[in-house]
């Protein structure tokens, strides 16, 4: 009974690991259902969902598979080359035999190279295709989105998801998937050599094979929850800098620099210790899957040094010196892939995160969408309508309350009320920005939601107050992409609304760069390049939400004249404070509270003596003193 000691030792340590597993996956479990998460999809509709975008490169794939048998011979073959050449060195030495055998292993080993290099190249350029693809879809998903829900998510937020989440999925289309199918087949092909060469050597090697299952799962459950803290680590930084590195001005203004280094350090230390985590669940599985393999290689050297010295045979098969090197060189390459498999355990780990949360994304679905048969608007007169129209952006929260109103095509409309009372929604639903819950909105006697929205929004040209330039040249912010505009109609439409008289003052002229967010252009000047982004794109209606707001007098003067203009091109809705800006308008609609107070013109509104009167009285008696006081 001694003689088989250190096989009961061996199986006795594997016993107590495998009761300390079992308890922490229980653990770890009951913890789950009490904190629970924020979603949970399981491996299996991830990689369903990550296979749908590699399907189309099934060809690809297939190509690799195919190189790849090749590439796995030298694995299969090269142990029993090695066992008959101990065999000739042994006994009746030859060295023709020796230099025959020599030559086949290059040979194969070669061919394994070149399959290698093949099969990387193939899979490099078919994965970056693949995270290419979903890229672009999810940046198409994210502009499809509402506003509510662009609002809802932080910036920082999405840019993780385009940029690290999708990095971090590329090594399983260029590296793993077809690495953990080429470990499978040289699991299967060395099990099969091994059980043609001895078969109760190839049952020792079988028996750690359950607790490899074992310490694989638990370590799957912990390394994915590891894996889950970095990532929301990262996406929580990301968000942080985003917001205040373009806040970063008004940081400075208020000396609150230490306080939000002191937040970004809680932040980092944060993402530290799941960092740890996440390298303490690893440390602890590497060497436990090595520990596997040296009880292995242990038991192979006592069963089979027992066998050769005592010339004995295990089921008619005799121990000899090639069959104990072979056998040695085949258990080496069948834990060679569970080791490779705890390294890219990283990598599988964080795609499989990276990807549930890319796939979250995925699964938002927009709050507004065409309906099955919207149908293109290829032209617009301009005319509107709200038909008792109701809407909150939260659950019975009313923000407009039956509101209804006309307005002819070419009128200019101009809203009216104090902060809150509606005026910046209406211009947001008539755009379907978002969708009302009750009421009608038409546009040229149709319901707006009974056209696509890309073509509605077509129609429309909207001149807001927080004018967001984008990095690039003047050109490129007035056109946006718009093709066929020669430079003449560019500075054109400039001219139209007065943004030539600093345009022609720059050296590079329509080329002079715009750094981020336009902050090296003057807010006026800002909003007379949105102005010749809206006429270059010639739009039916223009919506012109406070534009005239914080700018100096000279330059409003410039506003006031481009504006002159434009009300003579289509219909024009206006949102402004300054009542001395909408007195020209053809109808002026004062609202309080979501509903409408008062219609009308302006010299009829002075009439009335109601709310727009007192509105224009207060505003008069203010810019009286403001001229007296300098």
């Amino acid at each position: 009974m001694y003689e088989f000691f250190p096989l009961i030792a061996v199986g006795a340590v594997l016993g107590i690991l495998s009761v300390i597993f079992i308890a922490a996956y229980m653990t770890i479990r009951k913890q789950k259902e009490a904190i629970g998460f924020d979603r949970y999809m399981k491996d299996s509709e991830i990689t369903k969902r990550l296979l749908a975008y590699a399907k189309p490169y099934w060809k690809q794939f297939a190509a690799v598979l195919c190189v790849m048998l090749f590439s796995i011979a030298y694995d299969i073959i090269a142990p029993i080359l090695m066992g008959d050449i101990i065999e000739i060195l042994k006994e009746n030495f030859a060295m023709t035999e020796l230099l025959r055998l020599v030559l086949i292993y290059g040979a194969i080993l070669v061919v394994s190279l070149i399959c290698t290099y093949v099969q990387a190249i193939i899979l490099q350029r078919t994965g970056q295709k693949i995270i290419s693809r979903i890229r672009e879809d999810l940046f198409a998903h994210i502009e499809s989105l509402s506003h509510n829900q662009l609002h809802s998510i932080p910036v920082g937020k999405l840019v993780t998801r385009v940029t690290n989440d999708t990095g971090s999925i590329s090594m399983m289309f260029t590296n793993l998937i077809v690495n953990l199918i080429k470990n499978c087949f040289i699991i299967i092909g060395v099990l099969t050599a091994m059980l043609c060469l001895n078969f109760m050597l190839t049952l020792m090697v079988l028996c750690f094979v359950p607790f490899i299952v074992l310490f694989t799962f638990v370590f799957r459950k912990f390394s994915r929850k590891a894996y889950r803290r970095v990532k929301d680590g990262t996406t929580d930084i990301n968000t942080f800098l985003s917001e205040n590195l373009s806040g970063m001005k008004i940081i400075q203004i208020f000396n609150r620099e230490e306080c939000k280094k002191a937040e970004f350090d809680a932040k980092n230390k944060a993402l530290g210790k799941s960092k740890q985590s996440e390298m303490l669940v690893f440390s602890i599985f590497r060497p436990l899957v090595y520990m596997l393999y040296i009880a292995s290689v242990l038991c192979l050297l006592y069963l089979a040094g027992r066998g050769y010295i005592r010339d004995f045979s295990f089921f008619g098969q005799t121990i000899t010196s090639g069959l104990v090197v072979t056998f040695y060189s085949y258990i080496n390459k069948f834990f060679n892939p569970i080791q490779s498999l705890a390294e890219q355990f990283n990598w599988l780990q964080s795609a499989f995160a990276s990807a549930e949360k890319i796939f979250t994304i995925f699964d938002m679905e927009p709050e507004v969408c065409d309906a099955p048969d919207a149908e293109e608007l290829e032209t617009m007169e301009g005319s509107i309508e709200f038909r008792d129209v109701w809407f909150a952006y939260k659950p019975d929260e009313w923000v407009l309350k039956g509101v209804s109103f006309t307005v002819k095509a070419g009128e200019t409309v101009a809203f009216v009320g104090s902060t809150g009372s509606g005026k910046t929604t209406i211009l947001s639903l008539l755009c379907r920005n978002y969708d009302i819950q009750k009421g009608q909105i038409l546009v040229d006697g149709r319901d707006i939601r009974t056209i696509r929205k890309a073509s509605l929004r077509r129609h429309f040209g909207q001149m807001l107050q927080d004018v967001f330039l984008f990095s690039g040249t003047i050109r490129s912010n007035i056109l946006l992409g718009l093709e066929g505009v020669s430079d003449e109609e560019v500075m054109e439409a400039c001219r139209y609304v007065n943004a030539d008289h600093f345009i022609d003052k720059l050296s590079a002229g329509l080329d002079e760069s715009v750094r981020d967010r336009g902050n090296n252009f003057s807010a006026g000047q800002r909003q007379l390049l949105s102005f010749a982004r809206t006429i270059i794109h010639k739009p039916a209606v223009m919506i012109l939400d406070e534009a005239t707001a914080n700018i100096d007098t000279e330059t409003e003067l410039l506003i006031q004249n481009s504006l002159e203009k434009m009300m003579h091109i289509g219909t024009m809705l206006m949102v402004a404070h300054r009542l001395s800006t909408i007195q020209h308008a053809d109808k002026i609609i004062v609202l309080s509270h979501g509903k409408i107070l008062e219609e009308g013109s302006h010299s009829r509104l002075l009439e009335q003596k109601g709310r727009y009167y007192e509105l224009y009285r207060m505003q008069f008696e203010k810019e009286k003193l403001k001229k007296q006081s300098v």
